[in-house]
C-alpha cells in the first residue's frame, strides 16, 4: 500500500510541477493559428504585408501627444506615425497599455503631421508627390470606443497601386517583464475564432471580422467596415506585429479611397465590450479551460451582489466546490482512516510474506477488497480539484474587476497577500502569510489522516507530512492571494471534516 499510496502523491505532485510550466507559458497557444495556417499554405512574408519595409520608429526627440478623450483615460500618440503609442487608465491604478505603434499605416516611412487636435478628434495628415494621407481618430460618446478614418489621395500622375497594411500593436515577449506572458491574439473570421499567442507569423486564410490584441488587463480590438481584411503576425527584430491589412488597391489620377475602422481600446470587462458589440466579447478567453472558467467567474459575481467583497465570493466559491466534490472527499477520508485501522494487519502480512513480494501484494489488496477500501481513492478529490485550480487561475490573473480588489489585510487579491516586504534578504523579499497558514493546516491534516505504519513506511509518511506542505507553500507562495485563499479555504474544510471523522474513533 505505501508504495501506491507514494506513486499516487508522486504523480500529484509531477502534475503540479507541470502545472507550473503551464502557468510560465501560460495558455495561449499557436495549435489553432498552425492549423490554420497549414490548410491556407499562405505563409506570410513582408513582401505580403507591404511595398517596403518601413523603418517602424517614431523620431527619436518626439514628444507624445497627449489627449483624454473619455473620462479618466489618456491617450498618446505618436505624431510622425500618426499611431498610439499606449493608453493610460487611472481609475485603474494608472494602468498603462502599450501598443506602441497602434495603427500606424504600414505602406513606407510615411511621416505625419498633426493638423487637428481636439477632445473629439485628432487628424493627421502626409503628403509627398504622388500622394495625400488624411488619418482622422474620432473619438465617440461610448467610453473606450473610437472610429479611424484613413483616406488616400493620388496627387500624381500615374496610377499608384499598393495595399493597406495597418498594425495593430508590437507585441514584445521579453523575459524581463513577467506580464508579457499574458499577451496574446484572437482573430475573427466568418466560420472560426482563432486564438493564437502570436509568436508565429502567420497570415489568416479567411477575411477577417475583427483582430483583437491583449495584454493582462486591456485590450485593443479593430474591425475593418469593409470585408475584405485578412490579418497578418510577422516576426521584426525579435518583436511581433499584429495587423490587418486588405488586398491590393489601385487609385488612379485626383482619385482617392476612404477606408474606415471601429477600434475598441479599454479593460477585458465582459459587461463593457457585450454593450458595445456582443461579437467582440470573444477576446475574453480563458484558454483551455474556458468553459470552467466563465462558470466560476459567474458564481463569483453572483456571491459577489450578495456579500459585496471579492474575497468572500471567493470563500463562498470554495465551500460550493467544497459540498460539490464532498461525496468523493468523505469516501477519500473514511477510506483513509479503515487504512489506519488495518495498518496493524498489513504489517502482519509484510512479516508473515517478507521473502515474497508479489503473495505480499496479493494478500494486501485482498484485505483492502475485504474491507472495501480503495488506497488510490484519495488521489481522486484532488485531481478533479486541478481542472477548477487551473480555471480559477485564469480568472484571478486576468479579470479587471479583481485587480485592486482587498480582502481583510490582502490588498490585491490578483497579487500575493504581502503582509509586509523585507529589506536587502537575498531569496524572500516578501512575506506572504496566506500560504504559510494553508501549510500549516495541510501539515495538520495529513498528521491526522496518517496511517500508523512502522519501520520504512512510517518514515516515508513522516517524510511526505512535511514535504508535501513546503512544496506546496513553495508553490503557492508568489500566486495571486485569491487563489491560496481557495486552497486555504479547501484545507481548512477538509481539516475539520477530517476530524470529525476521526473523534469516534479515538480512544
Amino acid at each position: 500500500m505505501e508504495k501506491r499510496l507514494f506513486t499516487a502523491l508522486a504523480l500529484s505532485l509531477a502534475i503540479l510541477f507541470l502545472w507550473q510550466g503551464f502557468v510560465a507559458r501560460f495558455y495561449p497557444t499557436d495549435r489553432q493559428a498552425d492549423k490554420f495556417q497549414e490548410a491556407s499554405q499562405r505563409p506570410v512574408s513582408v513582401a505580403q504585408v507591404s511595398p517596403a519595409v518601413p523603418s517602424y520608429k517614431a523620431q527619436a526627440d518626439e514628444t507624445p501627444q497627449l489627449i483624454k478623450p473619455f473620462a479618466g483615460t489618456n491617450i498618446a500618440f505618436s505624431e510622425s506615425l500618426a499611431a498610439i503609442k499606449d493608453i493610460n487608465y487611472p481609475q485603474y491604478q494608472d494602468y498603462n497599455f502599450v501598443l506602441r505603434e497602434g495603427f500606424r499605416l504600414g505602406l513606407e516611412d510615411l511621416v505625419f503631421k498633426k493638423v487637428e487636435s481636439a477632445t473629439s478628434e485628432m487628424v493627421f495628415r502626409h503628403q509627398d508627390s504622388s500622394k495625400e494621407i488624411i488619418k482622422r481618430y474620432i473619438f465617440s460618446n461610448t467610453q473606450y470606443l473610437l472610429r479611424l478614418e484613413i483616406e488616400i489621395r493620388n496627387i500624381g500622375t500615374q496610377s499608384l497601386i499598393t495595399k493597406l497594411p495597418l498594425t495593430l500593436g508590437i507585441m514584445s515577449f521579453s523575459n524581463s517583464d513577467i506580464n508579457s506572458r499574458y499577451q496574446d491574439v484572437t482573430i475573427s473570421m466568418n466560420d472560426k475564432i482563432v486564438h493564437s499567442g502570436g509568436k508565429k507569423d502567420y497570415m489568416s486564410p479567411n477575411e477577417i471580422k475583427f483582430v483583437g490584441l491583449r495584454d493582462r488587463y486591456f485590450s485593443a480590438i479593430i474591425e475593418p467596415e469593409s470585408e475584405d481584411f485578412t490579418n497578418y503576425i510577422r516576426k521584426i527584430n525579435n518583436e511581433y506585429e499584429v495587423g490587418i491589412i486588405s488586398p491590393e488597391l489601385k487609385i488612379g489620377p485626383n482619385e482617392s479611397i476612404k477606408s474606415a475602422f471601429n477600434i475598441y481600446l479599454g479593460p477585458q470587462e465582459l459587461g463593457t465590450i457585450k454593450q458595445i458589440n456582443p461579437e467582440w466579447s470573444a477576446i475574453i478567453y480563458y484558454g483551455n479551460f474556458d468553459l470552467i472558467s466563465n462558470i466560476l467567474f459567474q458564481i463569483l459575481q453572483v456571491s459577489y451582489k450578495v456579500v459585496r467583497s471579492w474575497g468572500w465570493a471567493i470563500v463562498i466559491l470554495s465551500i460550493l466546490i467544497y459540498l460539490l466534490v464532498f461525496p468523493l472527499t468523505l469516501k477519500q477520508m473514511r477510506s483513509m482512516r479503515e487504512m489506519q485501522i488495518l495498518q496493524p494487519k498489513i504489517e502482519g502480512l509484510k512479516k508473515t510474506y517478507k521473502d515474497n513480494q508479489q503473495r505480499l501484494n496479493k494478500e494486501i489488496m485482498e484485505l483492502y477488497k475485504e474491507h472495501k477500501v480503495n488506497p488510490m481513492g484519495g488521489c481522486l478529490p484532488m485531481i478533479l480539484q486541478i481542472p477548477i485550480f487551473f480555471a480559477l487561475y485564469q480568472v484571478l490573473t486576468r479579470t479587471i474587476v479583481l485587480k485592486g480588489a482587498s480582502f481583510l489585510w490582502i490588498k490585491d487579491l490578483s497579487e500575493p497577500d504581502r503582509l509586509f516586504r523585507l529589506q536587502n534578504t537575498p531569496f524572500i523579499n516578501e512575506i506572504n502569510i496566506l500560504p504559510i497558514l494553508m501549510a500549516i493546516i495541510m501539515f495538520v491534516q495529513q498528521k491526522m489522516s496518517m496511517a500508523k505504519a512502522k519501520g520504512s513506511s512510517a518514515e516515508q509518511q513522516k517524510m511526505m507530512m512535511v514535504l508535501m506542505p513546503i512544496i506546496f507553500a513553495f508553490i503557492f507562495y508568489r500566486m495571486p492571494s485569491g487563489l491560496v485563499l481557495y486552497w486555504f479555504i479547501n484545507s481548512a474544510l477538509m481539516l475539520i471534516f477530517q476530524a470529525k471523522i476521526n473523534r469516534p474513533n479515538e480512544g
